[in-house]
């Protein structure tokens, strides 16, 4: 039977840690959608062209090694404002959104453009400075050599660019429920998450 979770929010709020916990505790696919933006991001980067690239991504692309990096991220956020790179890459969420066994997707546009029918909505967000400073520690853990400031900046960049973007604009779907996470700890925001799910696939 198919169950499909839509977890969305900007960079550095938690979702992506939740998604893949929902995922592993309810024992559902999970797909790390701004993955897919990265890598097409990272090969234009490469020098690419951004529409071709998203046609032609390939498994093999979503296991780069920098695609978790500040670099990849703001590529992914100025390919993703592309129409025809949405498009292209919609068929593929759509397909594992429906797979059988239930499925977690997590992004910007999840529940309002991806899987509007999304059994479970959730949008994760948290402050701006909770956010940087979590980007940071993971950053330099990473061996990058980034100032908080920088990372505050970059991170209100891309949020910017996200909410306005006229395809598939960064914002909560009216029926996703709110989880601030500025001030939980990890295991107190995926236990909130997994409640709200719950309650969403009891009769």
């Amino acid at each position: 039977m198919a169950f499909t979770v839509a977890i969305d929010g900007p960079a550095a709020a938690g979702k992506g840690t939740i998604a893949r916990a929902v995922a592993a505790h309810f024992g559902f696919a999970h797909l790390d959608t701004g993955l897919l933006y990265r890598a097409v991001g990272q090969r234009v980067l490469a020098g690419e062209d951004a529409v071709a690239a998203a046609r032609d991504l390939r498994a093999k692309d979503l296991e780069h090694p920098d695609l978790r990096g500040a670099e990849a991220a703001q590529a992914a956020s100025r390919v993703a404002a592309i129409p025809e790179v949405r498009a292209a890459l919609l068929d593929f969420q759509h397909a594992f959104a429906r797979r059988l066994g239930g499925a977690v997707l997590d992004g910007r546009d999840i529940g309002t453009v991806i899987c509007p029918n999304a059994d479970a909505k959730l949008y994760v967000t948290a402050s701006d400075e909770t956010r940087a400073w979590r980007r940071h520690k993971e950053l330099t853990e990473s061996g990058r050599d980034l100032s908080l400031e920088q990372v505050l900046a970059d991170l209100r960049e891309r949020d910017a660019r996200d909410s306005a973007r006229a395809t598939a604009p960064l914002k909560p779907a009216e029926s996703a429920v709110l989880l601030d996470t500025s001030e939980m700890t990890i295991e107190q925001a995926v236990g909130q998450a997994i409640a709200l799910i719950e309650a969403r696939k009891s009769p």
